[in-house]
């Protein structure tokens, strides 16, 4: 089956906003990086795919025409008595350069507008209404009209000037031609001639219409296009390829026709154009258009395997697509819209099938019956309404019953329904008892109908005779290692069921899930898949994180993978109902959220082609260099350390799904590896350290195909104290400061060496002084060795004088007894001379008795000995007293206790009692001893 031309191509509005310049865009070009001009009204508009930039000529503000010279890379363009060229800068910045002062002749410097710019073998023409500038070799020579020149257009190798009153001219070795027999729209403004095959000329004119020229006649072109332009005004067009024509219109967008006329496509704000007069249009490098619009600019996708019908043509998110009866239906939101293949798809949009205004979940073709999944129940349609329902409960879907053709199941918001293909149609049979939960993906074979719902799958056996369930069982994984079901699907014919892109197949005869090698094994290198379904051709389609891919069969059963193809309908499926109807290779239907995608597998355009990548800026400090204009200059860049902070912007002229261009970077060696990709197009380094640098830079389009890599090589020059020539002085004041810091050194060591002889000299004499120090102090010592010697010596003296003392009272005491029983004796019964000896005794006894003195000679040598001590003691305690002062002197010789109450003619009671009473005026607490005591004083 071969369809008519369907859908509109996806269409790119810039606004006035976007572009930030005028409204109106006379002429449009573009330079061999991929760069778009456009001839404004308030200047030279240059877009590289990122940012938009204007560009302004000398004495004009308004430009009307831009033309550019691939082999010079000058961008010619003409303005209000003016026109010249832009050439790219020292910094590759467009500098306008003026031609007016070329003009030789001062009558013609004013042109009024420059309309037209050709280029012409060695020449490039400026055409103005009055005269054309003929530019060549550094000089200007005017082509004058013989009345007045309207516009001007290049036909191949051939230049054709349009003269009002003339005719039409034809530009030859500098010369202008009539060509024959084209008097005949005199008094007409042309606005396109174009080329068609067997040497014939296509005329559009503004008001009446379009004429072929041939064998020197000209005729009307009786075609649906003239009648159009007729109705509508042409502002001229383009042609495509030498297989089409653009024909632009004043009132109501373009059409696109064949060289018979027939209209191919036609675009006006219905459409998505946001303006329906069209100045220019222009054919890139891709050929895809560009409408310059009398406010702002367009792009048509027209290079694409894909378009539309989405809202302009009533439609909204579809849930499911099929062609029945010579009609396209679309199972929508709000209902089923369907649209006759014979009409014309241009100006008519889909229209609603009576009786369907609710949510359509699908639609299928079952026997000759078309059946709707509906909001309402099961509905049948018949061309655009609905002639019965046949179940008033809402549906999702249905399936035919293996081994029993003429039966059908339907899924419903309360379980399953049996229906039968009958010769009057399609009937309702029975509700199937035993599941009333809702169910929308479901499939069946030979021996059960699986239920995938809440990642669980059921398992559920039908009785003979289709009226209940017999059996239910719920499955929770397929096996140990995947829990959960992702989908379910039929494929080859075969339930099949999917689980983290690994496939299933169910054994009745071992009740158990195997996995299809084969299968996985396509989907390895594929992300996780939410829903998979084979159309009708065996092409298995997908889904995956919001993106479509599909498994192209081939004629060997082998299967070929296109996913970046489908990238620019990411995020526009239909969440968990992927709607696929392929009707053949050219015609496949795909279900949206902004409608009906209609996609030509078998479209050879160039989105295989590697994107084009440019480093766009480069900006550091006060200066920024662009990089990707004509005459791009190559440059060795050197910057300066405190410019150290660089900036640069990306641009990739891919201007299909623009906002789907992703870029990556490096700079090396600053990054260790590339960057995400991203889709701003700009990257900041701050703070660099001196050193060589290379800024890489590549690009991604909407297909997921990388462009080759960008470089930009640059230099950031050390800071003037790492500069070479600072290392140079740095060595020279090192080795100057070695050089000095050695003559220190030597007088340091000099002076050293003097004060290390002083120091000696101190050192020894300190030694000398602690030696007599230490001497003084042994000899100190020595004497205090001997004093406590000699105090030793003396107390063992007065220990042994004590006891001799002792000694000498007990001897007296002894002679006092024997003087007292001397007394007793009767002396009157003695002899004269015995009475006389015994008086000489006892008076010999008295006096030894009186005249022994060695008591008191022990008292006063005590006293003078311990004179140190008695004194200390007396200044620490004034209230002793002369007793207690002997007392302590007795305690400090060590004499016992006896040896004191015999010294001191007391009792040894008398002797405790005095120590006790000398302990409490000595203020001693009970645990002190007062012999030691008295000792340390």
């Amino acid at each position: 089956m071969s369809l008519p031309c369907m859908g509109t191509p996806n269409i790119t509005n810039y606004k006035k906003t976007d572009y930030q310049s005028g409204t109106q865009n006379w002429g449009i070009d573009q330079d061999k990086n991929g760069n778009m001009y456009f001839a404004n009204n308030n200047g030279l508009l240059q877009f590289d795919g990122s940012s938009w930039r204007n560009y302004t000529i000398s004495n004009s503000l308004s430009i009307r025409s831009v033309k550019i010279d691939d082999n010079t890379g000058r961008i010619y363009v003409g303005g209000y008595n003016e026109f010249g060229y832009f050439e790219s800068g020292l910094n590759g910045e467009l500098v306008y350069v003026s031609l007016i002062d070329l003009i030789e002749n001062v009558n013609f410097t004013k042109s009024d507008f420059i309309w037209k710019i050709h280029i012409y073998n060695d020449e490039v023409i400026f055409q103005s209404f009055s005269v054309a500038y003929v530019y060549t070799n550094g000089k200007i020579k005017l082509l004058e009209a013989l009345n007045r020149f309207q516009f001007s257009y290049m036909v191949g190798n051939s230049i054709y000037f349009q003269d009002p009153t003339t005719g039409i001219l034809e530009y030859k070795n500098g010369s202008l031609n009539l060509l024959d027999g084209t008097g005949y729209l005199n008094n007409s403004e042309i606005w396109g001639i174009f080329s068609m095959p067997n040497d014939k000329l296509l005329i559009a004119t503004l008001e009446k219409g379009l004429f072929v020229y041939e064998n020197e006649k000209i005729t009307s072109w009786d075609t649906e296009s003239n009648n159009f332009i007729k109705k509508n005004s042409s502002l001229g067009g383009v042609a495509i390829n030498n297989e089409l024509i653009v024909l632009n219109s004043v009132l109501n967008g373009i059409i696109i026709c064949d060289f018979n006329g027939k209209i191919i496509q036609h675009l006006s704000i219905e459409s998505g154009l946001q303006n329906n007069t069209v100045l220019s249009s222009f054919i890139d490098s891709k050929n895809n258009l560009w409408l310059g619009l009398d406010n702002g600019i367009s792009f048509v996708n027209t290079n694409s395997p894909f378009t539309y019908f989405s809202s302009s043509d009533n439609l909204s998110t579809v849930y499911g697509s099929v062609i029945h009866k010579g009609f396209l239906y679309a199972a929508t939101n709000q209902g089923v819209f369907c649209h006759l293949l014979n009409s014309s798809f241009l100006d008519n949009s889909f229209t609603l099938v009576e009786g369907t205004t609710a949510q359509s979940w699908n639609i299928q073709v079952l026997g000759n019956n078309l059946v709707c999944a509906n909001n309402k129940g099961a509905l049948i349609i018949e061309g655009k309404k609905t002639i019965e329902v046949l179940d008033n409960i809402g549906y999702y879907t249905f399936r035919k019953v293996p081994n029993k053709p003429n039966f059908v199941i339907g899924s419903n918001y309360l379980g399953f329904a049996l229906f039968e293909i009958t010769k009057k149609g399609l009937i309702y049979k029975n509700k199937i008892k035993g599941f009333d939960k809702s169910s929308n993906s479901f499939e069946l074979d030979d021996s059960y109908l699986w239920l995938n719902k809440d990642d669980l799958l059921y398992q559920m056996e039908i009785s003979n005779d289709l009226k209940k369930f017999i059996s239910i069982r719920t499955i929770t994984h397929l096996t140990p290692e995947h829990h959960g079901i992702s989908s379910l699907q039929k494929i080859n014919g075969n339930v099949c069921f999917q689980s983290n892109n690994k496939f299933y197949s169910y054994s009745k005869s071992q009740n158990t899930f195997s996995e299809k090698e084969a299968l996985s094994k396509l989907f390895e290198v594929i992300p996780n898949i939410n829903s998979l379904i084979e159309d009708s051709r065996g092409n298995l389609w997908y889904t995956f994180n919001g993106s479509l891919g599909v498994l192209m069969k081939g004629e060997r059963g082998n299967y070929k993978k296109h996913q970046a193809t489908f990238s620019n309908l990411t995020g526009n499926l239909v969440d968990n109902y992927l709607s696929v109807n392929t009707i053949n290779p050219k015609n496949i239907f795909i279900g949206s959220t902004n409608g009906l995608v209609h996609f030509d597998s078998q479209f050879t355009n160039k989105i295989n082609t590697k994107p084009r990548i440019f480093i766009r800026s480069f900006s550091f400090a006060n200066d920024t260099i662009m990089q990707g204009n004509p005459q791009q200059k190559t440059h060795e860049y050197q910057i300066p350390y405190k410019a150290n902070n660089v900036k640069f912007t990306f641009s990739s002229p891919e201007f299909e799904n623009i906002n789907n261009v992703t870029y990556a970077y490096q700079l090396e060696p600053f990054d260790n590896k590339w960057s995400n990709w991203t889709r701003t197009a700009m990257k900041e380094y701050t703070n660099l350290i001196e050193g060589d640098y290379t800024m890489k830079v590549k690009a991604k389009n909407s297909y997921g195909i990388e462009s080759d890599e960008e470089y930009l090589a640059f230099s950031i020059s050390p800071p003037w104290h790492r500069h070479y020539l600072a290392y140079i002085a740095y060595l020279i004041f090192l080795a100057l400061g070695i050089y000095f810091i050695s003559i220190i050194i030597r007088a340091r060591y000099r002076k050293r060496e003097y004060y290390k002889t002083i120091e000696q000299r101190k050192i020894y004499l300190e030694k000398e002084s602690k030696i007599k120090q230490e001497q003084y102090l042994m000899e100190k010592e020595i004497e205090k060795l001997n004093r406590d010697k000699l105090k030793t010596r003396i107390l063992s003296k007065d220990k042994e004088l004590v006891s001799n003392s002792l000694q000498v009272v007990k001897k007296n005491k002894i002679l006092n007894g024997i003087i007292q029983k001397l007394k007793e004796i009767d002396t009157q019964s003695m002899n004269e001379e015995t009475k006389f000896q015994f008086n000489k005794l006892k008076k010999s006894i008295i006096k030894e008795v009186n005249t022994d003195k060695s008591w008191k000679d022990l008292e006063k040598h005590i006293k003078n000995v311990h004179f140190e001590f008695l004194k200390r003691l007396k200044e620490k305690h004034p209230t002793i007293s002369p007793r207690e002062l002997d007392l302590s002197t007795y305690l400090l010789i060590n004499m016992s206790t006896k040896e004191i109450a015999e010294v001191m003619n007391i009792s040894n009671g008398g002797v405790e009692l005095a120590r006790y009473r000398l302990r409490k005026k000595l203020g001693l607490k009970r645990k002190q001893n007062l012999t030691g005591y008295l000792m340390n004083i």
